[in-house]
């Protein structure tokens, strides 16, 4: 596969990756789509090895969170579908490539992995920097709480306290 193709696919998946139910997933149909099969070819197939996709690996969306999905799309791309779709975490896509044996899916398998791996990296990144970001906030109190104190010595030096002084030298009574 050529490096623009790479990208394109890459582009593709990452805007077909769902957060449903705190999981990151993908839709059945554009799965299908990416691996060169029907939906229901493949559906099929993970209706016959069912007990390779355990609740963790893919699930069922209910009608209302299907409905949900669809809102989010200004034209509906999804036909006529008359339940809802399958959603597939990222252990199931990796189990589909056993089910789903053609060179495209295999292919297109390999690509997926390789997304969700950056999408991963790039989520441990981010939180590197929130935390770095957390302990310069941290840090720059405790400079603030520094600088007013330089500022109060640097006042007092500068004004110091006016008190009355007894005058020094000889007094007429």
């Amino acid at each position: 596969m050529s490096d623009k193709k790479e990208i394109l696919l890459h582009e593709r998946i990452t805007k077909a990756i769902y957060l449903i139910r705190d999981h990151k997933v993908m839709i059945d149909n554009e799965l299908a789509e990416m691996y060169g099969v029907k939906t229901k070819r493949l559906n099929e197939q993970v209706k016959r090895n069912s007990d390779r996709f355990p609740e963790d690996f893919m699930f069922q969306l209910t009608e209302e969170e299907w409905e949900n999905l669809k809102s989010q799309f200004a034209t509906s791309s999804w036909g006529g579908r008359r339940t809802p779709p399958f959603m597939f975490t990222e252990q199931g896509v990796a189990m589909l490539s056993s089910v789903i044996n053609s060179p495209i899916a295999i292919q297109v398998n390999i690509s997926i992995m390789r997304v969700f791996v950056k999408m991963r990296q790039w989520a441990a990144n981010y939180e590197d920097l929130l935390k770095k970001i957390d302990d310069l906030r941290e840090n720059q109190s405790e400079h603030n709480e520094h600088i007013r104190n330089i500022y109060k010595i640097i006042e007092e030096l500068v004004r110091p306290a006016y008190t009355e002084r007894k005058t020094v030298g000889f007094r007429k009574d």
